[in-house]
């Protein structure tokens, strides 16, 4: 299990580290009106289509026999994933130094239209948010074509990916924990944060999209030599 985490390591943090979803779950959180609630339902949007992701290119059923005799070696698509994210989060610092649009941003009225939003529109938007990102895409079928070219069996695998989505959002719930568990001191923390992280956005994905592209392009090249 140990190995099988490490290997994920990379499409774990490329899948956590995106600051947009991190600055909606805050906004969502300081809402006036059950703003835990918004943020609760967003997450269990971006899980469901996380969930839906894995069905559809058959994770959840094919989870592989379990027998080593059967496994192929997952090097080369690991090496190849980590290649083409690399380039992919490289090709993102760029474009946010040219200001050039992130294809991966969902609508600018997403973020005025959070404090009316309700729950159930929330779920819609938390769904839609994973589904209409490419690079979230990327992350999602590196980590299944992973899992599955380790022939943990269909259980274990199931297990795994289940985990993979726990940790890709593990930045969105310790907020959402935090406004739980201490909401007055959280509401002002979390405004806080979420403005600090609109006024810094560009610079952030820029820092993290060249640190992590950097680091990937090299492990995936460097697989092939």
């Amino acid at each position: 299990m140990d190995s099988i985490i490490t290997s994920l390591l990379p499409f774990i943090i490329g899948s956590a580290v995106v600051p947009l979803q991190i600055i909606v779950v805050t906004l969502l959180l300081t809402s006036a009106r059950r703003g835990p609630l918004k943020a609760i339902a967003f997450v269990l949007g971006m899980t469901l289509a996380r969930l839906a992701q894995g069905v559809l290119f058959g994770f959840v059923l094919t989870g592989g026999s379990g027998d080593p005799a059967d496994a192929n070696s997952p090097g080369i698509v690991k090496a190849t994933a980590l290649t083409v994210l690399g380039l992919l989060l490289l090709i993102t610092a760029y474009k946010k130094w040219a200001k050039e649009p992130d294809p991966d941003a969902p609508p600018p009225k997403w973020l005025t239209m959070l404090d009316t939003v309700t729950p159930l529109r929330a779920l819609f938007l938390g769904a839609g948010f994973v589904l209409i990102a490419p690079k979230l895409w990327v992350f999602i079928l590196s980590a299944i074509t992973v899992i599955e070219e380790a022939q943990l069996g269909r259980p274990a695998s199931t297990q795994t990916f289940l985990l993979f989505i726990l940790l890709a959002q593990s930045l969105l719930l310790i907020p959402i924990l935090i406004r739980l568990l201490i909401p007055r001191r959280a509401q002002s923390l979390l405004a806080a944060l979420a403005d600090w992280m609109k006024r810094y956005n560009d610079p952030i994905v820029i820092a993290i999209s060249l640190i992590f592209g950097a680091l990937f392009l090299y492990q995936g090249l460097s697989a092939f030599f």
